[in-house]
């Protein structure tokens, strides 16, 4: 069974992926903020990381950096409503620190399984 892991700071998403995913037959991690996804990530790794980019503490640009140098291989997809700025430049910094796909908030459910069933379909 291959496993997700979902790093949002707004409860709505992590839920809402929580559950979409885990209707899908996926295992499901969910974290609030980059630290937390790297902590979780250390004890049960996933085959798939969902990140937000506007967080608390670490974001996900940080995350994303940090993830891909220890696991240049992981799978990432970014997603961001914005912030500051639009949330395109957001998505196109993510695609440069190594997200393999990015989406922008909100986001078609099925879209995103089947985004992360492509990633899957690749290792």
């Amino acid at each position: 069974m291959s496993r997700v892991l979902v790093i949002d700071d707004e409860p709505y998403i992590l839920l809402m992926l929580k559950k979409l995913f885990e209707k899908e037959g996926f295992e499901v991690d969910i974290a609030i903020n980059g630290d937390e996804g790297i902590r979780i990530f250390s004890k049960y790794p996933a085959d798939v990381i969902i990140t937000d980019i506007v967080m608390p503490e670490k974001e996900g640009l940080e995350t994303i950096r940090e993830f891909k140098q220890t696991n240049p291989d992981l799978k990432i997809i970014a997603i961001s409503g914005g912030g500051r700025i639009d949330s395109k430049e957001y998505l196109d910094s993510a695609r440069l620190f190594g997200a393999s796909k990015v989406f922008r908030k909100p986001f078609k459910q099925r879209e995103m399984v089947n985004a992360v069933n492509e990633l899957l379909k690749e290792q």
